[in-house]
C-alpha cells in the first residue's frame, strides 16, 4: 500500500535526540518521498488521544535543519500510557469506558496516518508495542516505527539509544564546574546525582567523559591546583553493590590527604533501600503513570550525602544534579550522525511496511533493523565487567564491587 501521509510523536522523558530525529525523519521523506504528509502530535500520546497536531508545511520543511541546533522537543512530550485506562480517564484523556488504544487508532484512521512514528524511550515503545498489536489484532491497516531515545541507554536489544552520548558529554560539562567548588571550604564532600532508575551506562559515561576533560587540563600542584581536588573519587551505580563502611574509610583517606572528596551516583543506586527507609516512616512514593518511584520525590544524592558525610567528617556537602541540564540539550555531531543513519531506516521501513523500533540489533551483529516490537524492553544493565567501566574504577583507585 503507498503511503500518503505519516504522523511524528514525542513521548516520555527529554532526551538530547528528540528535535534532531524530528528532523532527520522529516529530512529523509523529504528526500526520498517529498510527496508524503507529515503531521505531528502535540505533547505525545496525549496530544494523540485529543486529536491535536501540527502540519510539516513546505516552509517548515524548508527550515528543519533548525532544530538539530535545540534541545527539548518542539512538538512536547508527556508520559501516557495507553494501557493505563485509569490514568487516562482521571487526566480527562479518554471517557469513562472508552478504551484509549482504540481512541488513539480511531484518531490515526480519522487524520488519515498511514504510518506513526514514535521516538521514545523504553515505555514510549513498548506503548508503542501494545499499540501496533491492537492495530493489527483489529485489522487496522496502519504500521508503526519507532526509534530509541533514552539518556539510560537500557532498551533491549538496542547496542545505543539515541541521545546517551550527549547526555554523558553534557553531564560531563555540567561537573566540569561544579567541581569548582572544591575550593569553597575545607573537607568538602561533593555529590554529583545523574540520571539513570536501573542503568548505570549514564553515570559510568559521564564519568569517563568528565576525566578525558581532566586529561585536557593543565595543573599546577606547587600553587595548590592539583589534578586531584578535581578528580573522581567514587562511581556508584544500580548494578554494582558495595559495603558503604567500607567505601567511607577509603573517602576518608581520601579526604584526609585532598581535602576533598567528588563522587558520581547513579540516581537509582541505592534505591531499594532508600524506599524502604520511606515506607518505614510512612511516607507515600509517589509513582508516574508507568509505576514508576519519582525520583524528584525521593532524593537518592542527598542520601549519600547523608550516610557519607559525617563518616568522612566532611565541614560541607553539596548535591547537584546534572539530569535536567544534559538531557535538554542539542544533540551532539556523534549523535546526530546516529540518528540520521536510524532515520533514514526508518523511513525506508515505513515506505516497505516494516514495522519495529530502529535501532542496532545487539542478538544480529548489531545490524541496524527494525527490531521487532515483541522485543523491546526496558531495564537493559549496565555490564559492571566492561572495560570501560573497570578501567574506569582502576583509575580511581576503587575496588569493583559485586553485582548488586
Amino acid at each position: 500500500m503507498a503511503i500518503k501521509k505519516v504522523a511524528i510523536l514525542t513521548a516520555g522523558g527529554l532526551a538530547p535526540c528528540l528535535s534532531s530525529a524530528i528532523a532527520a525523519l522529516v529530512e529523509r521523506y523529504t528526500e526520498v518521498a517529498p510527496e508524503v504528509e507529515i503531521i505531528c502530535y502535540v505533547s505525545g500520546y496525549k496530544g494523540l488521544l485529543e486529536g491535536k497536531h501540527v502540519v510539516v508545511t513546505p516552509e517548515v520543511r524548508k527550515n528543519i535543519a533548525a532544530l538539530y541546533k535545540f534541545g527539548g522537543s518542539p512538538i512536547g512530550n508527556s508520559r501516557v500510557k495507553l494501557t493505563n485506562v485509569k490514568d487516562c480517564v482521571k487526566r480527562g484523556l479518554v471517557k469513562e469506558g472508552e478504551d484509549p488504544q482504540k481512541v488513539a487508532a480511531d484518531q490515526l484512521v480519522k487524520d488519515g496516518v498511514d504510518v506513526l512514528h514514535t521516538i521514545g524511550g523504553d515505555d514510549t515503545n513498548t506503548a508503542a508495542a501494545d499499540l501496533a498489536a491492537y492495530l493489527a489484532k483489529n485489522n487496522y491497516a496502519l504500521n508503526v516505527v519507532g526509534m530509541p531515545k533514552t539518556i539510560d541507554n537500557d532498551v533491549y536489544p538496542i547496542r545505543q539509544s539515541l541521545g546517551a552520548w550527549t547526555a554523558a558529554e553534557q553531564g560531563a560539562r555540567y561537573f566540569a564546574n561544579v567541581v569548582g567548588e572544591n575550593s569553597a571550604n575545607p573537607r568538602m564532600l561533593i555529590v554529583h546525582e545523574v540520571m539513570g532508575r536501573n542503568c548505570g551506562y549514564l553515570t559510568a559515561a559521564t564519568a569517563v567523559a568528565y576525566r578525558k576533560l581532566l586529561d585536557e587540563r593543565t595543573w599546577i600542584p606547587e600553587l595548590g591546583l592539583s589534578r586531584d581536588n578535581y578528580e573522581i573519587h567514587g562511581v556508584y551505580i544500580p548494578e554494582m553493590a558495595f559495603d558503604v563502611k567500607e567505601e567511607a574509610k577509603r573517602l576518608r583517606a581520601i579526604m584526609d590527604k585532598t581535602d576533598n572528596v567528588n563522587i558520581f551516583v547513579s540516581e537509582g543506586a541505592g534505591l531499594s533501600t532508600i524506599i524502604k527507609e520511606m515506607e518505614a516512616r510512612g511516607e507515600e512514593i509517589v509513582r508516574d503513570a508507568f509505576g514508576h518511584p519519582r525520583l524528584d520525590k525521593i532524593n537518592p544524592g542527598a542520601w549519600f550525602a547523608k550516610q557519607f558525610a559525617e563518616m568522612l567528617g566532611a565541614e560541607k556537602t553539596l548535591v547537584q544534579k546534572s539530569g535536567y541540564f544534559s538531557r535538554a540539550a542539542a544533540s551532539n555531531e556523534e549523535d546526530i550522525a546516529l540518528i540520521k543513519r536510524c532515520a533514514s531506516v526508518a523511513v525506508d521501513c515505513a515506505l516497505k511496511g516494516v514495522g519495529g523500533v530502529i535501532g542496532e540489533d545487539e542478538n544480529k551483529n548489531n545490524e541496524l533493523r527494525a527490531c521487532e516490537f515483541e522485543r523491546i524492553k526496558g531495564g537493559k544493565p549496565f555490564d559492571i565487567d566492561s572495560p570501560m567501566f573497570t578501567d574506569l574504577l582502576a583509575a580511581i583507585g576503587q575496588t569493583k564491587g559485586p553485582r548488586a
